[in-house]
């Protein structure tokens, strides 16, 4: 490191000595590469590779000849304990204590993340295989099992009764929901207060509530207080039970973390807290209330106790919610794959793929419809903006041409 001292003197300008500056002069050091952090270098390839091969072979090692252990399971246990510290020490031969502490988190959170997604393939591949000799029949979907017994082929009846009943029930319970739900939440983040306070701690409390205690809460009070028969409405109040909290404590989030100077432009523009809130906050928020109710909608639509205490089971076809037994998917899958003939346990694994493909249906819907970003708009919504745009133009060009003209007729003439 050098000094350097500089005096600066002007001779022209009178006044104060001026003041002295000391310089300090770095001696030239090399300049720290910085790394990115979002892309994967060829080292981490090698890294992981090399740290799985020797995991590989050490476990094959202890399960050949030193422990007496030959389950596949356990190997791919040991074979994953072995794998993180020999990563470590890997990872530890080129970078310092953070980047190694970094490298194995990630390593550990991207091996759990892919262990989820491959349970979730398993689960949807084994179903939909199983059923695939059910599902190969038009009449699996466009019949019901009103005249199907256990020994019938599998060309004979179908769920249809259980698709019709799963969607009454959850449309029903989605008219519920949405609008009490989003009031809830605004509710929450427009009007705080101890009474607020006590209704989020109530809805968290809510979300973990079982199943069974809403069914048994509407079978107690919807059928034996007030003497309702079992139906599709029964069994639709009580997926209300279980969506609602869900969707009160999503969408509160989802409000939170709109800005509030978005709000504060809107009071400056003279709007109302209420019009602020239809205008400004709901349209900010529309994805994540999307998520809301795609959360809520699963909660509901695969529950099978609270059905089967409200709505009963019935093999015919009942499109009329407020009377009879109705019959979901969850709850036919269950009935059938307790039979112990074969032909019902294929079409119990075929109603799971057809649930699950109706979840999907529903879900990509949900995203179609309010999925989009604020301030992106639909092909219709843009014609309709310049539409309206246009007729603005042509209506303050016309107020301006007429006021021209009543401004030239008053003028006198010289």
């Amino acid at each position: 490191m050098s000094l350097t001292i500089d005096q600066s003197v002007t001779q022209s300008v009178p006044g104060p000595r001026p003041a002295t500056h000391v310089v300090l002069q770095e001696p030239d050091a090399p300049q720290e590469r910085r790394r990115s952090t979002a892309t994967l270098r060829a080292t981490d390839g090698y890294a992981i590779g090399g740290a799985l091969v020797a995991a590989l072979c050490m476990a094959a090692l202890l399960f050949t000849s030193i422990l007496p252990f030959n389950a596949p399971f356990g190997f791919v246990v040991v074979t994953y304990l072995l794998f993180v510290p020999t990563y470590a020490l890997l990872v530890s031969m080129d970078e310092s204590g953070p980047a190694v502490r970094d490298r194995v988190a990630a390593v550990v959170i991207h091996s759990l993340a892919f262990v989820m997604l491959l349970a979730l393939v398993f689960v949807i591949a084994y179903s939909l295989i199983r059923g695939a000799q059910a599902l190969r029949f038009i009449n699996f979907l466009t019949k019901d099992l009103a005249s199907t017994g256990p020994l019938d082929p599998l060309s004979s009846g179908g769920v249809l009764h259980a698709i019709v009943g799963t969607l009454i029930m959850i449309g029903i319970a989605l008219a519920i929901t949405i609008p009490l739900g989003v009031m809830c939440a605004v509710f929450l983040n427009e009007i705080p207060g101890g009474f607020t306070r006590f209704v989020r701690t109530l809805v968290e409390a809510m979300t973990a509530l079982p199943s069974i205690v809403a069914g048994l809460f509407i079978y107690a009070t919807f059928i034996l207080i007030l003497g309702f028969p079992k139906s599709g409405l029964a069994a639709a109040l009580a997926m209300s039970v279980m969506m609602l909290p869900i969707i009160i404590r999503s969408a509160d989030v989802v409000l939170r973390l709109v800005p509030g100077t978005l709000r504060e432009a809107s009071y400056a523009m003279g709007s109302g807290q209420w019009r602020t809130v239809w205008h400004v906050i709901l349209p900010t928020a529309r994805s994540g209330l999307t998520t809301a109710v795609i959360l809520g909608t699963a909660r509901g639509i695969g529950e099978t106790s609270p059905v089967l205490l409200t709505a009963g089971v019935t093999a015919s076809l009942n499109t009329n919610p407020f009377n009879g037994p109705m019959v979901s998917l969850p709850l036919q899958v269950f009935e059938f794959v307790k039979s112990p003939e074969n032909t019902f346990i294929i079409r119990g694994f075929g109603t799971a793929g057809v649930l699950m493909i109706l979840v999907l249906i529903l879900f990509v819907a949900a995203r179609l419809i309010g999925g989009r970003a604020p301030g992106n708009l639909t092909k219709r919504q843009a014609r309709r903006r310049v539409a309206q745009s246009i007729r603005d133009v042509e209506r303050m060009s016309g107020t301006t041409d007429s006021t021209a003209n009543v401004t030239e007729t008053t003028t006198p003439s010289p």
